[in-house]
């Protein structure tokens, strides 16, 4: 049984596809929804001015992502919790479905070429491999 939901998102036209799939489930559900948003910050920053300049990005990038995400839960009448978290993605998300408890995932496709996806992976594909809770990835 379902009890708590998770909504990894990225900004992305999938991400947007996969909220979209997740707040029909947790309305169906009668459950709430969080969605995680993570600000990838550098590994090795050359300055604080680095850093902050990051942030400003983020958060011009984030916040109309946060807004549009919350009128569509309303039109659902779904509750969306929305946080904005630093750090890497498949590792933040991870080490937040272990914190919360989330017993599903849910996750957008973002098509790469078979060269990129090889060499490199995708983050849904990792999400799905490391990930402790079932994981879905909408297309």
């Amino acid at each position: 049984m379902l009890s708590n939901i998770l909504i990894a998102h990225d900004g992305s036209d999938g991400a947007f596809k996969a909220l979209t799939f997740a707040l029909d489930l947790a309305h169906q559900l009668q459950l709430p929804l969080s969605m995680l948003m993570v600000e990838e910050t550098p590994d090795f920053p050359a300055s604080m001015d680095e850093v902050m300049e990051e942030k400003r990005e983020f958060d011009f990038r984030f916040k109309p992502v946060a807004e549009r995400a919350k009128q569509l839960a309303a039109l659902k009448q779904v509750n969306l919790d929305v946080q904005v978290v630093s750090g890497h993605p498949v590792r933040t998300i991870t080490e937040f479905v272990k914190e919360h408890g989330v017993d599903l995932l849910v996750v957008g496709f973002m098509g790469h070429s078979a060269l990129y996806e090889r060499i490199i992976g995708g983050t849904a594909d990792r999400l799905v491999r490391l990930s402790p809770c079932t994981v879905t990835v909408v297309k």
